[in-house]
């Protein structure tokens, strides 16, 4: 029987992949759908999926799938036959990295939740196949331009700080959850204008779309496949992408280029920057932006606290983990921004 979980260090699977020469393509994908056991589902896929070398963070609940996976570029087709395979899972779209090195995933990580993406609402009370329309490149691009449209992004403020859709209202939150009720409340005077809402590759605005609609608001449409599907149809097609920026993903690549535009600053030093990166300290591992330079100044640790500390021997360390306060315990993601003295954010 295969074995369901992995038993190599990550260290050592980090290691593995980084020196890897493999051709890989990251790919996400998700499906609503009713799933009535998630855990025999779960092992199933990953039997299957594991031993054609597939990698990745896969979450499955009664409600459906949701993943972002790599896969090796000589088993893709062989993948989505497996995939495909699955009734409900024929034909779905595979939404294709943008900006890829092969190099996003390290291991295959399948787990069991109660939703596929946390949302916080009770879907029994309203019609969650009640979606918006879905846009297409060329019909986003045409309704975008229009003075009664509303651009709006589902995503949090770490994923727009470093990209977004030319003219579009960012909610200043950390999660999903956040961001449902405080776009409902901006948005009440513009319940009968076009709204378009947009996320990484569409699963966010499904479940937000279907929710809206159900508020009262009468015009909702949201961008099929997010923000991955419609920079390639924008490259296959030839049209201008009015995208901003790094697109921000969930993996070890942190980000895909998109546009050439730089619009995020170093969170040290404020020199125009869009690269994110966790703390060195794995004690903080405070999630930011950092330049070159500052990496260089900090040993890629967030402050000259978390710098001090990693330099201290390894069995100290471990005593102090738990007694001492960084920028990963103070600050919530994606928050710290040290160059703004101003708030009294300042490197320690």
């Amino acid at each position: 029987m295969s074995r369901l979980h992995n038993l190599v260090n990550n260290d050592e699977l980090k290691r593995r992949m980084e020196a890897s020469d493999e051709e890989r393509i990251t790919l996400s994908f998700y499906q609503y759908h009713n799933i009535e056991s998630p855990e025999k589902f779960r092992d199933q896929l990953y039997r299957s999926w594991s031993k054609l070398g597939v990698y990745g963070r896969i979450y499955i609940a009664n409600e459906g799938i949701n993943g972002q996976i790599s896969v090796p570029a000589n088993e893709l087709e062989t993948f989505k036959e497996k995939m495909y395979d699955v009734p409900f899972l024929d034909g779905i779209r595979l939404n294709i990295a943008v900006d890829d090195d092969g190099k996003s995933f390290y291991k295959l990580k399948i787990k069991v939740r109660k939703k596929i993406v946390a949302d916080g609402l009770d879907d029994t009370s309203f019609d969650v196949t009640k979606r918006g329309k879905h846009l297409d490149a060329v019909s986003y691009n045409e309704l975008a331009d229009q003075e009664d449209t509303v651009i709006v992004d589902m995503r949090n403020h770490y994923e727009s700080e470093v990209g977004y859709f030319e003219g579009a209202i960012r909610p200043d939150v950390e999660t999903f959850r956040e961001a449902l009720p405080l776009v409902e409340d901006m948005l009440e005077e513009k319940k009968d204008s076009n709204i378009i809402m947009y996320c990484t590759g569409g699963i966010r605005c499904e479940k937000a779309s279907a929710y809206y609609l159900h508020k009262g608001f009468e015009n909702v449409f949201m961008v099929d496949g997010g923000i991955i599907e419609y920079t390639r149809q924008c490259k296959e097609q030839g049209l201008p992408n009015k995208f901003l920026g790094k697109n921000f993903v969930f993996d070890e690549r942190m980000g895909e280029r998109i546009g050439e535009e730089i619009i995020a600053k170093c969170h040290q030093c404020g020199e125009p920057c869009d690269t994110h990166v966790n703390c060195a300290n794995d004690a903080c591992h405070i999630l930011f932006i950092q330049c070159e330079k500052c990496a260089t100044k900090y040993d890629s640790c967030c402050s000259k606290k978390c710098q001090d500390f990693n330099e201290l021997p390894e069995e100290q360390r471990e005593k102090l983990k738990g007694t001492i306060e960084f920028n990963g315990t103070k600050f919530g993601k994606g928050r710290y921004k040290a160059f703004r003295k101003d708030e009294g954010l300042v490197l320690e």
